[in-house]
């Protein structure tokens, strides 16, 4: 009989800004001495415990060396990353490993076709990166790559079987399309139905919520940031992306130029986030961006994630909140205080009043006039 003591525990964690898989055990030294033996298992002193990097293969093989000691092991909290990576590798079976020269010259002259179309470097990059899996998985079948069922196959197998996101089906869609339209292809004999998106409403702080949050915040950086986003309402890219000079604090308005579909727009400079920025500009002098990192250059949208979770961590909020769950936040806080529907979809930069609509489902203010009918019972 094993104590509990001898029991490992095999999860998933992230480490480093990396997935990887957490070795846990009591203090055997047995069980830490037969792991040291073993090639890309590293141990951690901030997980306090033994790591190797998140794949299957890495999995077999830690299985592997610790099945001879008969030591129980529970790997539970593994099944769903098992049937993901399982599921991956069937994937990958059904593609090439190296695409050929010839099509890498291709996906580059479509690359810089897609740049002339205007369209964002995230969108070309996502674009890119469905054609290539396409390719490999054409000549992997060694079909015509503008053959009908093998884009309704490649469909099936990598996005439908896998249970991608109706956003990223969408995307794979328009990357095809581009590719044919690049290659001068007429895409509509090809039917693939563009799934509908889903309706979900954004999660917002309150008031009180968003309070809490800056008042755990004490790097002025991170609460100049973090204030600007919320304040102005502003995607995470349009604030790393603003310049020194685009604050007009004598009309206190905030110049955003380039934002999703090409436009510029101003919106609000709001007086107390003034007072923040002017403190912050004094002690860390930016030299051309407004927010830039510790070597020069944009601040960085990971950086600044990790700035946000930090401070919820330390505010006690446990919603699923993101940074783009604070513009969310200022449009509804805005339309609570009655601030007209079409002034929020300008400060926001929306093209159609019908995204800016779906924050009148959201607010406490027009929820609250309602008369729940239970209440008359009693």
């Amino acid at each position: 009989m094993f104590t509990a003591m001898k029991k490992i525990i095999l999860k998933t964690a992230r480490h480093r800004n990396k997935d990887v898989i957490i070795i846990k055990f009591g203090c055997k030294n047995e069980i830490k001495s037969h792991l040291e033996t073993l090639k890309n298992v590293f141990w951690s002193r901030t997980l306090g415990c033994f790591y190797v990097g998140s794949s299957l293969e890495n999995l077999r093989t830690v299985f592997n060396h610790l099945k001879g000691k008969k030591w129980p092991i529970d790997s539970l909290e593994l099944e769903s990353f098992i049937h993901k990576k399982t599921l991956e590798e069937k994937k990958n079976s059904l593609l090439i490993k190296e695409i050929p020269d010839d099509f890498k010259i291709e996906l580059e002259k479509f690359r810089k076709w897609l740049l002339q179309k205007r369209l964002s470097e995230n969108t070309v990059d996502t674009y890119l990166e469905v054609t290539k899996t396409y390719i490999k998985y054409v000549l992997f079948k060694k079909a015509n790559l503008f053959s009908t069922k093998v884009v309704e196959a490649f469909n099936y197998d990598y996005i439908f079987l896998p249970k991608k996101s109706i956003s990223y089906q969408n995307q794979f869609i328009s990357g095809i399309k581009k590719f044919f339209e690049y290659k001068g292809y007429l895409y509509n004999k090809i039917h693939i139905e563009r799934p509908k998106k889903e309706r979900k409403l954004p999660i917002v702080l309150s008031t009180g919520e968003v309070k809490d949050l800056f008042e755990t915040i004490t790097n002025l950086k991170h609460k100049a940031l973090l204030s600007l986003v919320y304040s102005a309402g502003l995607r995470i890219g349009e604030a790393i992306n603003l310049k020194i000079t685009d604050i007009d604090s004598k009309r206190m308005l905030i110049h955003i130029q380039h934002a999703k579909g090409k436009k510029d727009r101003y919106t609000l400079l709001s007086t107390a986030f003034l007072k923040i920025l002017r403190e912050y500009y004094i002690a860390f002098k930016p030299k051309k961006y407004l927010f830039e990192g510790q070597k020069g250059g944009k601040y960085s949208n990971t950086s600044a994630q990790k700035v946000l979770k930090k401070a919820l961590f330390k505010a006690g909020i446990r919603k699923k909140i993101t940074l783009h769950s604070l513009r969310h936040s200022f449009a509804t806080h805005l339309l609570e205080k009655g601030t007209g529907i079409r002034y929020i979809q300008e400060l926001l930069g929306h093209s159609s009043p019908k995204t800016t609509m779906i924050y009148t489902h959201v607010t406490e203010r027009s929820l609250k006039k309602i008369k729940n009918p239970f209440d008359d019972l009693f």
